[in-house]
């Protein structure tokens, strides 16, 4: 058994077969991508890395099929199961581009799906199927897509996933916040095995009891959200990011196919070397463009201005649009409208103080407080829209209202 020491969870024990695992070069990438990408900008303690994060999701599954194990709740799991689950945690991660999610934004291929290939074979399929089994590898990727029918599913792909409860913690710890307040032991034994009263299948759930640390775990991801992920200065620099490895995609500087590959620092130097620009040089030196226009989702019709975070075509096409009329250099004016509609879901069985399984979700029972309900209110007052320009570019504001639609 090898001990790691990590400055959040203290010591996380990794068996021989996981170190097997964290030993591959597919793996040992994640050392230099950072968690939150380009937050570290903002928040200067934020260079924790991928790798930090995936010890930490590997180290709360194990807890977690040790509780559920002492309930007696894994007598009807197959005998390897807990094993492609802890592997599925420890490899949730490996699909990520430099810079975290930033360029899934611009449609690269999600990282999930990235990962495929990268567990399914090479050096990883050759470790899980020489510890686990032949079908290991398929099966630890369909737990990473939410699409196994295991009924540990829910602990590493569902609206209560052990990933969630751990980068909230670490990020919270290594930004300096208070955010991150979660009830994690209360969290990981509140989980249980119940019957999903819709397909009568064993899923993951939570007691009612564990509710209340349900409700820390939703405050906790929208301050995060608000403060950190969506703050004003780090979605500048992602969407500076965003438009350099944009037209270095679109001029032919780099390709795709390339980008699961790189490092942080590494695609930045091939950037560098292949298509330097403004943009790369604003990233490196911190002169980040500045707000030139904002609006909350609240003050926007639905749907207005959501082709922003799905039509990236349609988003170069305005921002050099408003370049040009506004006289300054393509790239000068960025449009940023972050979409994440899962941010705050909600939709997991509740088993009720008399045994009874409720769902918890949008047309389920509500708890205390409707959770559901205000899950979406909360995502609706996060999500900001923005212009970005640089310094002392002013845009008219009803010209982006006309280009919203």
């Amino acid at each position: 058994m090898t001990i790691v020491r990590d400055p959040l969870w203290n010591n996380i024990p990794l068996d021989a077969d996981a170190m097997r695992l964290v030993d591959t070069a597919v793996f040992q990438r994640l050392r230099y991508v950072r968690q939150l990408g380009l937050a570290f900008l903002v928040y200067p303690g934020a260079t924790h890395s991928r790798f930090e994060h995936a010890l930490g999701t590997y180290h709360l599954t194990g807890r977690t099929l040790a509780l559920l194990r002492e309930r007696g709740e894994l007598a009807r799991i197959a005998a390897d199961e807990c094993a492609v689950v802890r592997a599925a945690a420890l490899l949730h991660d490996v699909g990520h581009y430099p810079f975290s999610h930033a360029l899934e934004e611009i449609g690269a291929l999600h990282h999930e799906a990235v990962a495929r290939t990268l567990i399914t074979g090479g050096e990883i399929a050759t470790v899980l199927a020489s510890t686990i089994g032949a079908n290991a590898a398929m099966r630890a990727h369909a737990i990473i897509t939410g699409e196994s029918a295991s009924p540990l599913q829910g602990l590493i792909s569902g609206s209560l996933d052990l990933d969630k409860i751990e980068y909230l913690k670490r990020d919270a710890l290594m930004c300096g916040v208070p955010y991150g307040e979660i009830d994690v032991d209360r969290l990981l034994h509140s989980l249980t095995i119940v019957d999903d009263p819709k397909s009568g299948a064993p899923v993951i759930g939570i007691v009612e009891k564990g509710l209340a640390a349900l409700e820390s775990l939703l405050f906790a991801k929208y301050q995060m959200y608000r403060n950190v992920y969506w703050h004003h200065a780090v979605r500048s620099a992602t969407a500076m990011y965003k438009r350099l490895v944009d037209d270095a995609l679109r001029s032919g500087a780099i390709e795709e196919r390339e980008l699961a590959g790189f490092t942080d620092e590494g695609l930045l130097h091939r950037l560098d070397e292949r298509a330097p620009s403004a943009l790369l040089d604003g990233l490196r030196h911190r002169r980040l463009h500045k707000r030139a226009f904002e609006c909350s989702s609240t003050e926007l019709d639905a749907g207005q201005g959501d082709w922003i975070a799905n039509d990236r075509a349609r988003v170069i096409a305005a921002e050099d649009e408003l370049a040009r009329e506004l006289g300054v250099a393509p790239g000068a004016v960025l449009l940023d409208y972050p979409e994440k509609p899962r941010m705050l879901g909600l939709d997991l069985p509740v088993r009720m103080r008399g045994g009874e399984v409720k769902r918890l979700g949008a047309k389920g029972w509500p708890a205390a407080i409707n959770l559901p309900l205000l899950s979406q209110e909360l995502y609706e007052s996060t999500r900001v829209m923005r212009v970005f320009a640089t310094e002392g570019t002013k845009v008219p504001r009803g010209r982006v209202m006309e280009l919203l639609g």
